[in-house]
């Protein structure tokens, strides 16, 4: 069992029956009467998200999540396949379940694969990935310090603002948790 206060973002839990990852929370501190939090919750088989109200004495069952190394393979549709690094057994996702780590999915990219009673739950990305740049407004020479920035759109469609030196056909680091430019690579 765990209690609301020890929750998470990314911690699975079972309510109702339910798998729910927990996307987001919220404590909440009333001026009278006990503590609410509020948490935002992704059910992991539907990939429906809601919001629900906690009392901070509730507790839940917690969720066993095996972590395994895997790459992603290609997309068809609305389904990413998945290949598990160390058996090489494949697996398949709907984009419901990983609609946050999209714009960041990119061929042969390593990740972590979530898994539960041996199905893909979810998948946790790296901190960063490389990408390339593959439209921006063209640069110009002088504007290496410069904090002033451009939108781009990298090969993922993933769309960011730069600084004004990175060109097309320049490959940035993006940090996966905000979708921000990191630092140009090549």
């Amino acid at each position: 069992m765990i209690d609301v206060g020890q929750l998470r973002k990314g911690i699975t839990i079972e309510l109702d029956g339910a798998l729910l990852n927990v996307i987001g929370f919220e404590h909440i501190k009333m001026g009278r009467g006990s503590a609410l939090a509020r948490l935002r919750l992704r059910n992991v088989r539907s990939g429906a998200i809601f919001e629900r109200t906690f009392q901070a004495s509730e507790k839940f069952l917690r969720v066993f999540v095996e972590q395994r190394k895997a790459q992603f393979i290609y997309r068809d549709d609305n389904l990413y396949t998945f290949m598990d690094s160390e058996s090489f057994d494949q697996y398949v996702m709907s984009s419901e379940q990983i609609e946050d780590s999209i714009p960041y999915l990119k061929e042969g990219l390593e990740l972590e694969l979530r898994m539960h009673e041996g199905n893909p739950i979810s998948i946790e990305m790296p901190i960063s990935v490389e990408v390339e740049v593959v439209e921006t407004d063209p640069g110009f020479k002088g504007n290496t310090a410069s904090s002033t920035s451009k939108p781009a759109i990298l090969e993922t469609g993933l769309k960011t603002n730069v600084p004004l030196f990175v060109n097309v056909g320049d490959v940035i680091r993006i940090d996966t948790r905000t979708g921000e430019y990191m630092e140009r690579v090549t």
